[in-house]
């Protein structure tokens, strides 16, 4: 950068730079200046939101990225009833249709054949008994965290001698959690969300459990609503270039801002926070967390009918499958009448890598397995490839190898100097949610407040 290029920069000051404009970074902006905290937040994206992405078929709008509430998510209903948004309960009405191996039947989701649920049920509970003794803060400190993050969620069903068919179900509850397979991801890994979301039953149930609700419209009026509160102290178009502790202040910079401030909260997920430059530059173990922190493959389509036809036949609109692209669908329809609307959920490693005319063309190819002949007429279609995303690519969650957990998990949210990190992964509870984004920002805010007035 030359003199005359940071000298075009426009200068201000501020208490707090927040680094990102998603539920973490506004709360914990918001958080500050409702403390009478002067905040600016900066995001590379030229919308708010982060993972929580509107898009629109049919004329309704829809979530593409961050969709559900659970009952237990008190900050996100805290903020919907602040804010206004009203809460509806997600479909499930009727039966489920599962198809493994490309054999298809209408059932509860998760009836499988006798044996294989009586092989699903041993391998949950002795999964979620390793779980209960996991620490939900700091889990690298357990007594048995090296054998167990040295080995992948696979090798540990290979030993438990898992049915195939117990093997598959895993597997897509591995693809909708972490966004890969379960050879990919660390053991130790599945045990610390699991723990952070209170079990795996709640994981997998919708009334009671972790699907039960979604915001009347979509997830982006809880962002934008905050957003508005912030007002002109958000600027998007502004990717973080550098950030250069002085003395008691840090700098922040873009292409066009330099930001004075005492402190920084980066809410950007590790892999993406080494876009930055940071001067001096920060503990060998925090770019060893950026290279090993792996988002997973985890996109979304959404495919419109004239009327929700699945419900008329007594289906639910949740669908499980082992194909290549399409894995998991729920119904989320506006009205009975219509429109329908199926929200799929997609393997990035089968979707991805495709044009959208390709990727409509294999999920809708799926959906007519699934669902029968009338799942191809399809009115309208959309879709988000997040691996394709153009500023934060990959999943919602970390689909960490072995290892990482304990060699890096310390340096996920430690402060170094006056820089402060959040971001739905660094929450203890709820980590991965709308909820953990909110509970990580608040716990940001609430550090940095502090030194503040340590500071006077």
């Amino acid at each position: 950068m030359n003199r005359d290029q940071t000298a075009a920069r426009t200068a201000r000051t501020a208490d707090v730079v927040v680094v990102g404009a998603g539920l973490a970074g506004l709360t914990a902006a918001d958080e500050l200046s409702r403390a009478c905290r002067d905040v600016v937040v900066l995001e590379g994206r030229d919308r708010v939101g982060g993972r929580i992405r509107q898009a629109e078929v049919a004329g309704v709008s829809v979530d593409a990225g961050a969709t559900w509430v659970a009952p237990g998510h008190t900050a996100v209903r805290d903020l919907a009833t602040r804010l206004g948004c009203e809460l509806v309960p997600q479909f499930h009405q009727g039966k489920g249709v599962i198809s493994f191996g490309g054999r298809r039947r209408v059932e509860s989701v998760t009836a499988l054949a006798p044996w294989v649920m009586l092989d699903l049920a041993r391998i949950m509970n002795t999964l979620q008994k390793m779980v209960d003794d996991l620490p939900v803060s700091e889990p690298w400190h357990h007594p048995d965290a090296a054998r167990l993050d040295s080995m992948s969620f696979g090798e540990w069903l290979t030993s438990k001698r898992a049915l195939r068919n117990t093997r598959k179900f895993m597997t897509m509850f591995s693809l909708v959690h972490w966004g890969a397979p379960v050879g990919d991801v660390s053991l130790f890994n599945v045990m610390r969300y699991i723990k952070s979301l209170g079990g795996i039953e709640h994981m997998l149930s919708v009334e009671g459990g972790d699907q039960q609700d979604r915001m009347l419209g979509t997830t982006h009026t809880l962002v934008s609503g905050l957003a508005d509160t912030l007002g002109s102290r958000v600027l998007l178009g502004s990717p973080v270039e550098r950030i250069t502790t002085a003395g008691s202040h840090v700098i922040v910079e873009t292409a066009t801002h330099a930001v004075d401030a005492r402190y920084v909260i980066v809410t950007a997920s590790p892999t993406h926070r080494s876009t930055i430059e940071f001067a001096p530059t920060l503990p060998d173990q925090h770019y060893g967390l950026a290279r090993a922190w792996r988002l997973g493959a985890l996109s979304k389509a959404f495919v419109a009918y004239d009327r929700p036809f699945w419900r008329h036949e007594g289906l639910s609109g949740e669908g499980m499958s082992d194909g290549d692209t399409a894995f998991l669908t729920f119904d989320v329809s506006p009205d009975p009448d219509g429109p329908g609307i199926l929200m799929v959920f997609c393997d990035g490693r089968g979707f991805d890598t495709y044009d959208q005319g390709e990727r409509r063309r294999r999920v809708v190819e799926h959906l007519v397995h699934l669902f029968g002949q009338h799942a191809g007429h399809v009115t309208d279609y959309t879709d988000f490839s997040w691996g394709n995303d153009t500023f934060a690519p990959g999943g919602p969650n970390p689909a960490l190898a072995p290892r990482t957990w304990t060699t890096f998990g310390p340096a996920l949210r430690e402060p170094v100097g006056r820089i402060h990190w959040a971001g739905t992964e660094t929450a203890d509870e709820t980590s991965g949610t709308m909820n953990g984004a909110i509970l990580s920002g608040r716990r940001a805010a609430t550090e940095v407040a502090v030194r503040l007035d340590a500071d006077r």
